[in-house]
């Protein structure tokens, strides 16, 4: 299942959204039409179905909504927004105690 990382605040309209990075402390704005595909993968159980739906709203084939869904997924992954089908890394605890 595809999802935004945890300390990612999306705030999502049909005319665009923006990302909040808790850890940057920046915000990635988006297009209305990636505001759109970033719902759709949100909501959907795959990739694959939110590229369906997302063919299906704005009436175009399935291999230009594949593409367009596809790069707004690979864009968020590379920018470190978002998780594509992994689970999230478990936080790592930190060991204190005395040196021996």
């Amino acid at each position: 299942m595809w999802q935004l990382r945890e300390g990612a605040h999306p705030v999502l309209t049909d005319e665009g959204g923006a990302i909040l990075s808790e850890q940057t402390g920046r915000w990635t704005h988006l297009t209305p039409t990636a505001s759109a595909a970033l719902m759709l993968l949100l909501t959907s159980t795959s990739q694959e179905e939110a590229t369906d739906r997302y063919a299906e709203r704005y009436g175009i084939g399935a291999g230009q909504a594949a593409a367009d869904v596809r790069t707004v997924a690979e864009a968020l992954v590379a920018q470190g927004l978002a998780l594509n089908g992994q689970a999230p890394a478990r936080p790592r605890r930190l060991r204190w105690g005395w040196p021996s």
